[in-house]
Order: structure tokens, then sequence, then C-alpha cells
């Protein structure tokens, strides 16, 4: 029969003959990894919602042309001038050579995808009522690429040639329409022409559903008075949070305004910095409270065990000796508890996925067994074990046989 090394063999009878603090001990680990682990999913979840729903409508990186500004063309030197300088409304204006700069922004690095649009205010009118609406004249098959739009429509379908156009769900409530049914559009110049609603979508934002009618490059390009231009290229990026970076390049290559969604929804990106800093935070505090339980009950270990340790130092167990048993310990109190933690965080994961849901009533987050997270939480826990087991074991270590024997 092959025996233990002599490590192992005294590891685990002191682990025996202590049950109550072996089992207290684990019950911590295992709880505190479960905890980062159920924590983690959730709030990974929570941001991952976040993101699908804010961006999910909208483009990555937004180009457009550099806005009027009043250029002082007296020296107020020489001659009076107003202390006061207005600035200038903006007008809508089209990027200048737009076919010219598409291929530059499909090009910049990190960039997906880009496409032209032509937006800008209108009026819905049908009968007696009048909506005042943002026209999105897009390319159907480059825009489909920025934003899924398939993914929103509750009627019809996402078809926009010709004359046939797609509105939102709220728009079509306050005007009365369907699928099918006609909607004059007047602009601000006092162009107008009439649609067919072949799609209706719902994008999860009221306002939005009551303002967007997305409608032909060609036909928004008509009534908004852009002939052959574009007011915006949209691009999507490939890591989405390098949006920023990737705007800048493709701001120095084209000499344009150039936006991430970083820039226009700096709320949101400083309310996913606090959720995963809280987190961190949560995972520090709890590694370190695992720690410390771990150090204590060892600590306390070595004190009840003072005399067994002066007898096997007597009997010719090396300080090393002495050392590697209450690092094992350290070791099988990360290593069981981490594995009992993920177990349980995977249980919490299953039990809360039906209380945690979106608007639309989906869950949060699906309940699954992460293996590249429980695999860093065993090897973390380990660690974590083997460090807190440090200060004991050097103490057991360093105790004198007689001296302990005497007194223990």
């Amino acid at each position: 029969m092959t025996r233990l090394p002599f490590a192992w063999m005294v590891a685990l009878r002191f682990l025996r003959e202590g049950r109550m603090q072996t089992a207290l001990i684990l019950s911590g680990v295992t709880a505190g990894v479960a905890v980062i682990i159920f924590l983690t999913a959730l709030i990974t979840g929570l941001q991952a919602s976040i993101i699908a729903r804010t961006l999910g409508t909208q483009a990555h990186v937004v180009v457009r042309p550099a806005e009027d500004t009043t250029r002082q063309v007296l020296d107020r030197d020489t001659v009076a001038v107003s202390a006061r300088v207005d600035k200038r409304a903006q007008r809508l204006r089209s990027i200048d050579q737009w076919e010219r700069i598409l291929p530059l922004v499909e090009r910049a690095p990190g960039v997906v995808a880009a496409s032209p649009m032509v937006s800008g205010p209108a009026f819905a009118v049908r009968g007696n009522a009048a909506k005042s609406v943002a026209l999105l004249g897009v390319d159907p098959d480059r825009y489909l690429r920025i934003v899924r739009m398939t993914d929103y429509v509750v009627a019809g379908h996402f078809r926009v040639t010709g004359t046939e156009g797609v509105i939102g769900i709220e728009l079509a409530k306050d005007l009365g329409v369907g699928l099918g049914d006609k909607l004059r559009l007047v602009s601000p110049e006092n162009r107008d022409d009439v649609i067919t609603v072949a799609g209706i979508v719902d994008v999860g934002n009221k306002d939005l559903n009551r303002r967007w009618i997305f409608i032909t490059l060609r036909l928004a390009q008509n009534l908004l008075d852009l002939a052959g231009g574009v007011s915006s290229i949209d691009a999507t990026v490939e890591r989405l949070f390098e949006a920023e970076s990737v705007a800048r390049v493709i701001e120095s290559r084209t000499g344009l305004l150039s936006e991430s969604w970083m820039q226009t929804n700096a709320q949101l990106l400083a309310a996913l910095r606090n959720q995963s800093l809280t987190n961190r935070l949560i995972r520090g505090f709890v590694i370190l409270i695992v720690a410390l339980g771990i150090a204590s009950v060892l600590v306390v270990s070595v004190v009840q065990k003072r005399s067994e340790i002066g007898i096997l130092r007597a009997m010719g167990a090396s300080r090393r000796g002495i050392m590697s048993v209450f690092l094992l310990q350290g070791a099988l109190y990360g290593l069981l508890g981490s594995l009992l933690g993920s177990a349980g965080g995977v249980g919490l994961e299953a039990a809360f996925a039906g209380v945690f849901r979106n608007a639309d009533g989906t869950a949060l987050f699906k309940p699954e067994a992460d293996v590249g997270m429980i695999a860093t939480a065993c090897l973390t826990a380990l660690a974590i074990g083997i460090v807190a087991a440090a200060v004991p074991a050097r103490r057991a270590a360093r105790l004198d046989p007689v001296t302990a024997i005497r007194n223990g």
C-alpha cells in the first residue's frame, strides 16, 4: 500500500482533527468564491444589456462636416468692434466629396463597416394630423451592417427602396397608419413627397419610435435639399471600447469632425466604468477577507498543535517539512473552497436568472458554467490559500522542539 508523503499525511490529519475549523473556513472560502462568480455574471450581463440597448441603435463613430464658426475679419486694435460675438446657427451641411471620404473611413484600422446617411427634420402629415419627425436617409444594405434594424421590426420588413419607408411604432400609432398606408413628408424647405409604409420598428425608445422615419438616401437628399450629398458617415468598429481611438484616426485622415459613442454617451461610459470598479472592489474585499480567514485559522492551528509540531521536529522532521504541512493546508482550503464556491456560484446564477430581467422580460444573463472564470477562481483561491498560510507556516517551522514540547 502506497503511503502518502509526510506533508500530505500530517496536513490531512490536522484537518481531520480540527473538523469544525476546517468546515468553517471552507464555508467562508466557498461563500466568497460563489459571491464573486455570481456578481461577475450579474454585472457582466447588466453591462452587456445596457450596451446592447443603448448602442444597438446607433453607430459607434459618426463623421460629420466641421461646424460653422464665426471668424473675426476686423482688427480689434484698429477699429471698434462689438465685445460680443454671436455664435453662428448650424445649418444642415453636406460632407464635401463624401464619395472620396467613405473609403478612407472604411479602411481606417478597426472599422468593420461604414454607411452614408442623410438626416434632418421634417413633418409627417396624414389627414389633419402632422408630427415632427427625423428623416433618416440610408443605403439599406450598408446601414444594416451598422445597425441591425431587422431585429427591431415588429410589422412588415425593413424595406427602404424607391418611395417605400419604415417608421417607428409610436409614430404609426399617433398618425393611425399601418403597412401599405401612404404618408406625406414635408421638409422645412417646403419640399414634399409621399412614402408607403413598408415596415414598422420598435427600437425600445418611445422618443425615437415617435420620430424616426427611414427612407432612401436619394429621397432624403431631395427633401432636405442636399442634392448628391450626405450629412454624415456612420461607422461601426470591431472593438467597442476602442471607438475613441478609431475616431481620432478617422479625424486625422479626413479632416472632418469625428465623434465616437464614448463622447456622445459620456454618462453611460462613466456608469460602466463605475460598475466595473465596484465589481473589482467587491472582489478585492472578498479576497482579503478569505485570506485573513485562512491565515487566522492556521495561526490558531499552529498554537493548538504546538506540542505535536515539537514532537515531529524532535523525531527528525525538517523545518521545510513542517512548513509544507501548513502551506498544504492553506492550498487545500483555497482549492476545495473554490471548487465548492464555483458550483455555488453557478447555482446562484440559475436561481436568480429568473429574477433579474430586462424591460422586455428577457433574462438579464444566462446561467452557465464559465470554464475560464472557474479556472481563474480556483487558481486565484489556491494562490491566496498558499500566501495566507505563509506566515503561520513560517511560524510553525521556527518553533524550537524542546520549548514547544515543554510549553505545549
